[in-house]
């Protein structure tokens, strides 16, 4: 007896694209797919698409997510060193200003573009938000 699997290109009939790789160029700022073409126009802004290999990544839809894991990254590394740093020493009100603004401000945005690179190279590897060849568009309410 076949064994069924769901989910995923064997749900979809699709190649598999190779997830860890896309999101690993989308990172380093390339094209998910080919890796050798520029991901950004400009600091956040994505291409309309790749100049090496044509693939579109206009309709990409990575929101907020990038900036909501920038803060959960950033926020535990800051709030772990800033604790050591606190048990550790005897720094005042001024010297930990001093430290930890410029050091938060500085990581999340050192942060943000390859992280939202990465979530653009994780919807084309799974096929998400125009990334199938397919409109996304569902009707809320279908006509009957």
């Amino acid at each position: 007896m076949e064994q069924q699997v769901f989910g995923g290109e064997n749900h979809s009939r699709r190649p598999a694209r190779p997830l860890m790789n896309a999101m690993l160029r989308g990172f380093l700022g390339r094209c998910p797919h080919c890796g050798e073409g520029k991901l950004f126009a400009s600091f956040v802004k994505t291409v309309d698409r790749c100049g090496h290999c044509g693939e579109e990544m206009h309709h990409h839809r990575a929101d907020d997510l990038p900036a909501y894991l920038v803060v959960v990254i950033v926020g535990h590394i800051v709030v772990g060193a800033f604790m050591s740093v606190e048990a550790t020493s005897t720094l005042s009100t001024w010297q930990h200003l001093a430290i930890w603004i410029p050091l938060t401000i500085g990581s999340a945005l050192a942060l943000l573009r390859p992280i939202k690179g990465a979530v653009v190279g994780l919807q084309w590897a799974l096929y998400m938000h125009g990334f199938s060849g397919e409109d996304d568009l569902i009707e809320a309410h279908p006509e009957a």
